[in-house]
């Protein structure tokens, strides 16, 4: 596939599955050998496995909304920042829901071959959400 194939498939799997939360178009995205790459280790969860993240993170945030900032493409490579938006709705690592909205940036780094996402990985500002619902305090 062409680098630009490749980036409007990682935006349309954020525009129709992330953003929605319909995962049941997702085989038409992911890979059966779809594998989540996180500090260097590598987990392989399969279609079921991204179709179980979504549900967990829509739970924990149901209106989340993912905004493609920017992207960059080289071979089966797709590097794509963005900005999410969503409502503290469900507990969130341990910490009870505060209905308050978060908004973090990220870059997620995914892997295309034949048309579909093997891999997926990735970093968030996670300080910014952590400060906005209060798990995290700045003492002075």
């Amino acid at each position: 596939m062409a680098d630009s194939d490749n980036k409007l498939l990682i935006r349309r799997y954020i525009e129709d599955v992330i953003n929605t939360g319909d995962t049941s178009e997702i085989a038409d995205f992911i890979s059966p050998e779809y594998t989540e790459v996180f500090d260097g280790k590598r987990y392989p969860v399969g279609i079921d496995g991204a179709r179980e993240h979504i549900a967990g993170v829509r739970t924990t945030y149901p209106d989340l909304r993912l905004t493609v900032d920017q992207q960059i493409a080289e071979g089966e490579y797709v590097a794509t920042s963005i900005t999410a938006r969503g409502t503290h709705a469900g507990e969130w690592l341990g910490i009870r829901p505060t209905g308050r909205t978060v908004t973090y940036t990220g870059v997620n780094i995914d892997r295309v071959v034949g048309g579909k996402i093997v891999e997926h990985g990735g970093a968030a500002n996670l300080l910014g959400p952590l400060l906005d619902i209060g798990a995290v305090r700045v003492v002075a």
